[in-house]
């Protein structure tokens, strides 16, 4: 273990460096951040969905409504029916049905946001890894001339040592897209 920036840093795991060990570290602390910036009603939508989304709501789902169901088709003996016609437990399923999506999508629309985020920080980390493989790719072939040794002087070489517009990249996707008939902006 060592102590680094008032922070105690111990030994990454066998067989991970200790860039990868800070990565990982840093990506669960971001994602820790995230989570305590939720808003109240963020919360309540992921938890609904989260239990709307489990096996033990289908169970609650299936006891309830096939009592119901029972009770009306007057299979129990003793117990009135309530809902001959299944007119209010078609009512209500619609309206829990449109609670239930409203709340998944105010979950999805939140999570949506998120890989937004992190699609931007993916294409970040990309043109830089482009960037410095292009620096790297110009000090090499700068080095190999000054000690006269390979003969890769060909027009791949000097088209790996450009840099990349980003935007122009952007444009030619849309472009390519609008031709292709696949959407694009």
């Amino acid at each position: 273990m060592a102590e680094r920036d008032n922070r105690v840093v111990r030994d990454p795991p066998e067989g991970l460096t200790p860039v990868v060990e800070r990565n990982i570290d840093a990506l669960f602390r971001h994602r820790r951040e995230e989570e305590k910036q939720r808003t109240r009603q963020e919360k309540i939508a992921d938890g609904v969905t989260r239990f709307t989304g489990s096996l033990l709501f289908v169970y609650i789902h299936l006891a309830l409504f096939g009592m119901w169901i029972f009770i009306n088709l007057g299979w129990i003996p003793l117990v009135p029916r309530f809902d001959e016609s299944f007119v209010v437990l078609a009512m209500f399923a619609s309206v829990e049905a449109i609670f239930i999506s409203t709340f998944v999508l105010i979950s999805q629309n939140r999570m949506a946001a998120l890989a937004d985020k992190r699609a931007d920080l993916d294409v970040q980390v990309s043109l830089l890894t482009e960037h410095e493989l292009t620096r790297l790719i110009s000090l090499v072939d700068a080095i190999a001339e000054k000690l006269d040794v390979g003969d890769a002087r060909g027009e791949e070489l000097n088209e790996l040592k450009q840099d990349v517009a980003p935007e122009r990249v952007l444009e030619e996707m849309d472009r390519s897209a609008r031709r292709l008939g696949l959407g694009g902006s």
